[in-house]
């Protein structure tokens, strides 16, 4: 299952709670360009790849003008730890009960060693100034994300 958001649409509203249990919403990021990317789990092999890409390129991004919040189902105090262990300089967000999950559609029937079950397809949201999705990336390369969003 994937998005039925496509680009130009309105970017769904949001406020959920990030690593340091402080509320986040999408309008504090009106007049910036925002990468809001999703990801299945704190600390896994393709999670840490993919964080700790966009953390590498941190800069690059934010001389492109952008914001980075990474999106996952994991309770706040595993983000803080994630975000701690891997020194993560973006924000990230808590989403157990797949509110903002749901509301972008990334949650749906997955399959891995033949088996199927419900999760989150990891997938990035690039929302334009005006909180507009300008380009969605689905599946992203977890070693070249920065790249991805950048191209």
């Amino acid at each position: 299952m994937a998005t039925t958001l496509k680009a130009g649409d309105a970017a769904p509203q949001f406020t959920a709670k990030d690593q340091n249990g402080i509320d986040v919403s999408l309008k504090d990021f009106r007049g910036k360009k925002l990468v809001l990317y999703f990801y299945p789990a704190d600390d896994t092999p393709t999670c840490t790849q993919q964080a700790c890409n966009l953390r590498d390129n941190f800069s690059a991004l934010k001389a492109q003008g952008y914001e980075i919040i990474g999106v996952s189902p994991d309770d706040v105090e595993s983000h803080s730890k994630f975000k701690n262990k891997y020194q993560l300089p973006f924000t990230l967000l808590s989403d157990p009960d797949r509110k903002i999950i749901n509301a972008y559609g990334v949650w749906g029937p997955k399959q891995m060693f033949g088996n199927k079950y419900d999760g989150l397809h990891r997938t990035t949201f690039v929302i334009d100034a005006d909180g507009v999705i300008e380009k969605i990336l689905q599946r992203p390369k977890s070693k070249e994300h920065a790249a991805e969003i950048m191209k």
